[in-house]
């Protein structure tokens, strides 16, 4: 892979070289995943949307295998106070949203909101293109290997809450697992863990990479949760 200081300069690519073998299945579930398996929410086809990017960062814990999360400010205006992956709307100089402008994106948006060192991520896939359409948001989830782990932490309080790492054992344990229930009567996969409620977008996401990945785990899918499950 070729390696950069920073997120701007040189090019930003994909490489599956080095790869722990634990990842072996993610990597594969991402060239062979359709979109319609991953969301019923696709990208608009007349083309509107905003170009955005999220990174799924896979890191070695000290359980294992482990996912990096971040609390959005309550303060947001779109999804306050939501667990996410680190990402946001592609900028300019990230370069051609349809090229290697999302993964630009993610590494940018990730080192903005957790100060992590993009030289230490190794981008290794790419899922398809999303909708969010509360937010208007079509979004790119790039695939992140923390090959050199640094320091992560809250950069901008307006922006971010907190950030955090979530074991996969955690994610795939079926006493963590539940179905959110939004005040509009939408239902979808959640995840309790780290003191969190993990629902929408970032929890769909996460729920279809464990079942392709091969790593799902039985849970009672019957099991309901309330946005405001700490009230």
């Amino acid at each position: 892979m070729t390696r950069t200081s920073g997120t701007q300069g040189g090019p930003v690519t994909l490489s599956r070289e080095g790869l722990p073998s634990w990842l072996d299945p993610v990597a594969h579930a991402a060239e062979t995943v359709g979109p319609r398996q991953l969301s019923r929410f696709l990208p608009p086809e007349n083309g509107t949307g905003r170009q955005s990017a999220v990174l799924i960062l896979f890191g070695d814990g000290e359980r294992g295998p482990e996912l990096l999360l971040m609390e959005r400010a309550s303060s947001l205006r779109s999804h306050a106070g939501q667990p996410s992956f680190p990402g946001g709307a592609l900028d300019p100089e990230d370069g051609d949203p349809h090229g290697d402008g999302p993964l630009r994106a993610a590494l940018r948006e990730a080192e903005e909101e957790t100060g992590l060192d993009p030289a230490g991520v190794q981008l290794f896939g790419v899922l398809p293109k999303l909708y969010i359409p509360v937010s208007g948001f079509v979004v790119t989830p790039v695939l992140g290997w923390w090959r050199v782990p640094s320091p992560v932490g809250v950069v901008d309080p307006n922006e971010t809450a907190r950030v955090f790492t979530v074991p996969v054992a955690d994610l795939t344990h079926p006493d963590n697992r539940a179905t959110a229930v939004h005040p509009s009567g939408h239902q979808g996969p959640a995840f309790l863990v780290e003191s969190a409620l993990v629902w929408g977008f970032t929890a769909g996401v996460i729920d279809r990479l464990l079942h392709f990945a091969g790593w799902e785990r039985p849970w009672d899918r019957d099991r309901r949760v309330p946005l405001d499950w700490r009230s």
